[in-house]
C-alpha cells in the first residue's frame, strides 16, 4: 500500500510544489545553456533539444497548478471533489508535447529534405559537452520526480516525470546526431532533431490516453479489485459479495458494493456489517476516497436436514 501520510491532500500538494519548483529550476537553466551551445555551436539539434526543455519549465507549472487545484476540499458545486484537476493537467501537458513536437519534426523535415546538405553547418564541441550534461540532468530529473509520482500516485507528476525522461533519450539522439555531423555526415544533425519529435509524440501520447482514462471512470486495475473483493468477503457477517464496481477519480477510488448478509438479523446488525466493511476498506486502501456499501438480506446457510 502507499505511504499513508502522502494521501493527504496538505502533503501531497507540498510534495508537488517542491518538486515542481526543482523542475522549473533545473529545466530553465538547463535549456538557456543548451540554447547558448546550440546557437554557439551551430547545432540545430541541440537548439530543438533547448526547446525542449523549455516546454518543461511550462510544463511543470501546468502539474503546480493542476496539483494546486485537486487537492481543494469539496464544494457545492464541486461535492465529488477536485481531483480530476490532475487528469486536465496531465492532457494540457500532453497537448504541449504535441505541439512541440510537431514544431521540431517541422523543422527537421524541412532541412532533411531540403537537400542543400553542404550548406548545414557542422556542429561545434560545445554542442556535445551540452547534449552529455543534458542525458545526464534530465535522466537525473526523471528519477527524481518518479520517486515522488510513485510515492504521491500522481498522474501528473508522472507525466512531468516521462517528459524529463523523453528529454534524456531526445538528447541521446542528440549526442549521436551532433557526433555523426562532425564525423561528416552533417544530414544527422536534422535527424537527430527528428529522432526527438518521436520521442516526445510518444510520450504525449501516453500521457493523453492516461488522463483520458481516468477522467471518464475507468475502473481500477483487476489486482486492485480481487484484493477489495477479498478485503470486504473477509469481513466478519458478510456471507458473500454480490457486486463490486469501482471506478478511478484522478488518482483516488469510489468503490460501490452489494455484500450478502443474514436476513434474520436486526436492521442494526446490517448496519454494523455494513461500516464493518466500510472501515476496513478506508482503513487498507487509502486511495479510496468513499465507498458506498448496500446489504442484501439473503436466506442464513443451513444444516441439511437428516
Amino acid at each position: 500500500m502507499k505511504n499513508r501520510e502522502l494521501q493527504q491532500p496538505e502533503d501531497f500538494a507540498q510534495v508537488a510544489a517542491r518538486v515542481s519548483a526543482v523542475s522549473i529550476a533545473a529545466n530553465l537553466a538547463l535549456s538557456l545553456f543548451k540554447a547558448f551551445a546550440g546557437v554557439a555551436a551551430h547545432s540545430g539539434a541541440m537548439v530543438s533539444d533547448a526547446v525542449h526543455s523549455a516546454s518543461d519549465v511550462f510544463s511543470s507549472i501546468i502539474v503546480l497548478i493542476g496539483v494546486r487545484l485537486s487537492v481543494r476540499e469539496s464544494d457545492a458545486q464541486h461535492p465529488y471533489g477536485h481531483e480530476r484537476f490532475e487528469c486536465v493537467a496531465a492532457a494540457l501537458l500532453a497537448v504541449v508535447l504535441f505541439v512541440t513536437g510537431l514544431l521540431i519534426g517541422y523543422g527537421a523535415l524541412r532541412d532533411i529534405f531540403g537537400g542543400n546538405y553542404q550548406n548545414l553547418e557542422v556542429p561545434g564541441v560545445l554542442s556535445l559537452v551540452a547534449a552529455a550534461v543534458s542525458i545526464v540532468c534530465k535522466e537525473g530529473m526523471y528519477w527524481y520526480t518518479r520517486f515522488w509520482a510513485v510515492r504521491c500516485d500522481s498522474g501528473a507528476l508522472m507525466a512531468d516525470a516521462w517528459h524529463h525522461r523523453s528529454d534524456a533519450l531526445s538528447s541521446v539522439g542528440v549526442l549521436i546526431g551532433i557526433a555523426g555531423a562532425r564525423m561528416g555526415f552533417p544530414v544527422l544533425d536534422p535527424v537527430a532533431s527528428l529522432v526527438i519529435c518521436v520521442f516526445i509524440l510518444k510520450a504525449g501520447y501516453d500521457i493523453f490516453r492516461d488522463a483520458l482514462g481516468k477522467m471518464i471512470d475507468r475502473a481500477c486495475d483487476p489486482d486492485t479489485e480481487r484484493a477489495l473483493h477479498d478485503c470486504i468477503s473477509g469481513q466478519e457477517g458478510v456471507l458473500h459479495v454480490d457486486l463490486l464496481h469501482t471506478r478511478e477519480f484522478g488518482n483516488r477510488i469510489y468503490v460501490d458494493v452489494e455484500i450478502g448478509a443474514d436476513g434474520t438479523q436486526s436492521l442494526a446488525e446490517g448496519h454494523r456489517i455494513a461500516e464493518r466493511v466500510h472501515a476496513a476498506v478506508e482503513r487498507e486502501f487509502p486511495k479510496v476516497k468513499h465507498i458506498m456499501v448496500h446489504v442484501n438480506p439473503q436466506e442464513p446457510p443451513r444444516a441439511d436436514d437428516g
